[in-house]
């Protein structure tokens, strides 16, 4: 168990029990969620993984904030937490964000109708026209938790994140963007890049001078899931058409098959950063060594390792694969509330 990941190497020497009773009296995991939702499913799928694992009272979505410019985003995102008994999460948009182009998977859910015209899905948002700034969302989530205690899910491109380090003080609080981050944030969990190298990845091609901000500014741990490891794992088609029907109309599965013509089984990228970012303990994956990611102006992630580093990237093997997509079908398709 790497109990480093969260500054306890201090509890290593200590009985299970005990380490276990420290554990849970720390409570759940505040959790930001910074998604390009409506690019690829496995946002969607990713958090319903997080409002599974909130319903186990392992974590707490503090905020959703989007990098994906597009109307539909926030109200699928706000009907999703609104289907999960969450419609109170803050939902924050990118402003003159990188991919503006609808999406089906986000669109159809939000234009579908009951019999007497109002949404199927209900939710607090209907335009993201409308909806607060995401750097606005970020800075009030974090300025509201504990030092030391937020993990940050980054499963789109680093244009918020990039943001909120250049962001100024402001009513939230009287520290910078970095001071912020320094102060509150504990890990960011990012899926981007390819490890050790490899082909620039989608998350940080999209938005390079923010991935390289981000990834050269943090003032943190960081653990990268790269395009290997969800590519390595696929979430089945299977899991949609059978594990789903609790309930007629679900907003991820309808998400699921607007994206793509069933059936298909698609990579669990977004889906390994958010289950490490809450057990990062359970052996679903094996760690780097520490170094460092770099990333270089066309987009190519390169690790260095380096006593010291504060960058990992995450490494599945045969075992773990297997025993990681046990998990996510388990915590992907759970009912709403099933564990409260």
């Amino acid at each position: 168990m790497r109990y480093h990941r969260f500054g306890m190497r201090s509890f290593a020497l200590l009985p299970c029990a005990v380490l276990a009773c420290a554990l849970s009296a720390a409570g759940p995991v505040p959790v930001v969620f910074d998604t390009d939702m409506g690019n690829d499913i496995d946002d969607a799928l990713a958090l319903a993984v997080l409002h599974a694992l909130q319903s186990r009272a392992e974590c707490r979505l503090i905020a959703v904030t989007l990098t994906k410019d597009n109307r539909w985003a926030a109200p699928y995102v706000s009907l999703l937490n609104t289907f999960y008994g969450k419609r109170e999460i803050p939902v924050g948009v990118v402003r003159n964000g990188k991919t503006p182009k609808d999406s089906p998977m986000i669109q159809i859910p939000c234009q579908r109708r009951k019999a007497d015209g109002s949404p199927l899905y209900p939710r607090a948002i209907e335009d993201g026209a409308r909806a607060p700034d995401a750097v606005a969302v970020l800075r009030r989530a974090l300025a509201g938790e504990k030092d030391a205690s937020v993990v940050v899910v980054q499963v789109g491109f680093s244009t918020n994140l990039a943001r909120l380090l250049d962001s100024p003080p402001d009513a939230a609080s009287p520290l910078s963007g970095r001071e912020l981050v320094k102060r509150k944030v504990r890990l960011l969990s990012a899926m981007a890049g390819r490890f050790p190298t490899g082909p620039p990845e989608y998350n940080v091609q999209t938005d390079i001078p923010a991935a390289r901000k981000v990834f050269g500014e943090w003032p943190g741990e960081i653990v990268a899931s790269g395009w290997e490891v969800g590519a390595a794992i696929l979430y089945p088609a299977r899991s949609i058409e059978e594990d789903f029907r609790y309930v007629e109309n679900h907003p991820v599965a309808d998400a699921y098959r607007a994206y793509k013509k069933m059936p298909y089984d698609r990579p669990v990228w977004d889906l390994t950063s958010a289950l490490y970012a809450v057990r990062p303990d359970r052996g679903y994956f094996s760690l780097s060594p520490p170094g460092r990611i770099r990333v270089d102006d066309q987009g190519v992630t390169a690790f260095e390792a380096a006593a010291g580093g504060t960058h990992r990237y995450l490494i599945v093997d045969a075992v773990q694969k297997a025993r990681t997509l046990a998990a996510l079908e388990t915590l992907a398709s759970q009912p709403p509330g099933a564990m409260r």
